[in-house]
């Protein structure tokens, strides 16, 4: 199966982690090095890479560290991965990196009380965690091509980067019709930037639609699913996902249209009104490429997710990446 660019967008390189800058795409290609923590955390804040992007430099993080300390003590070493953990922690309130960050320091912690080699089994370990969850995604594409059937017409907005396009490759392989409409996902037009391009990639069929036509096109009969993605998930089924995804669901209930939503399952969280939903800076909002559009002193509210309650969801399509 061929990889979209979005399936893996982050590659370790010696000491430098070499991560896909999401917001060039689709004018071209490029890579943002990632050498330290505080390279990482700026890579997460400044949404070069969305959600399992990120996902990526946080546990790769911890791989660059220990190569930038190579005389650090086992002691030094748990002390260095505890930061390092707390500073990705801190990086986006939303994301339960601490999730991930969690299971890293307990390796660190108890080979250290083993009297094993932190270095050794930190790197083994979080090498063999990032196999096994490549495994996995690409265990979910199979499952998502599944759902999708001959003729259907899929609504999609903010999807997991890559699965979707390798999911309708998969599809397209199997001789299944189907058509994708993507909304284009504002303020950063993921969906027209990202999605639709590497939907086309593939040589899907693919039309952009305004966030604010997905009614429009459920009335007139033009889409027959929803599958969307997620960035935080509850114990009680409840999601975040990308703004936008919360009004998707309610008319996709009141259209009667089934709604899958790819997510990673999690207990952390008892329901959605628990999830810490991120407030962006205005300036994402009101200004496009680094230039405000808008005249005036006007002010801008963006909440980067949306809660959905898992009252809206048909199929949870699951990878657990706690391992």
């Amino acid at each position: 199966m061929t990889e979209s660019p979005l399936f893996w967008p982050a590659t370790l390189k010696g000491k430098t982690l070499f991560v896909l800058n999401e917001t060039l795409i689709p004018k071209r290609l490029a890579y943002v090095k990632v050498r330290n923590t505080r390279e990482a955390v700026n890579c997460i804040r400044e949404m070069k890479t969305r959600a399992f992007g990120q996902f990526l430099v946080v546990l790769n993080t911890f791989l660059v560290e220990l190569k930038n300390h190579p005389k650090a003590t086992d002691q030094q070493l748990v002390s260095l991965i505890e930061k390092t953990a707390a500073a990705l922690n801190k990086s986006r309130p939303t994301f339960p990196f601490a999730e991930v960050t969690s299971v890293v320091v307990g390796w660190a912690k108890q080979a250290l009380s083993q009297k094993q080699p932190v270095r050794s089994i930190v790197e083994r370990n979080t090498q063999g965690y990032l196999m096994g969850i490549r495994a996995k995604r690409l265990e979910r594409v199979a499952n998502i091509a599944k759902v999708i059937a001959d003729g259907d017409s899929v609504l999609t907005h903010c999807n997991v980067s890559g699965e979707l396009a390798m999911a309708a490759a998969l599809c397209a392989q199997e001789k299944k019709r189907v058509q994708f409409f993507c909304t284009e996902t504002r303020p950063y037009l993921q969906g027209a930037k990202l999605t639709a391009w590497e939907l086309k990639r593939v040589g899907a069929d693919v039309t952009l639609i305004a966030d604010n036509a997905v009614g429009n096109v459920m009335a007139r009969g033009l889409v027959n699913k929803v599958i969307v993605g997620s960035d935080r998930s509850c114990a009680n089924g409840d999601f975040a996902n990308k703004i936008g995804t919360y009004q998707i669901a309610v008319l996709a209930k009141e259209f009667g249209l089934p709604f899958y939503v790819l997510l990673q399952p999690s207990k952390k969280i008892k329901s959605g009104k628990d999830i810490p939903v991120e407030i962006r800076p205005a300036d994402e909002l009101l200004k496009f490429e680094g230039k405000k559009f808008i005249n005036g002193n006007i002010n801008g509210f963006y909440p980067g997710f949306d809660v959905i309650p898992h009252k809206y969801v048909t199929q949870q399509i699951a990878i657990d990446v706690r391992g």
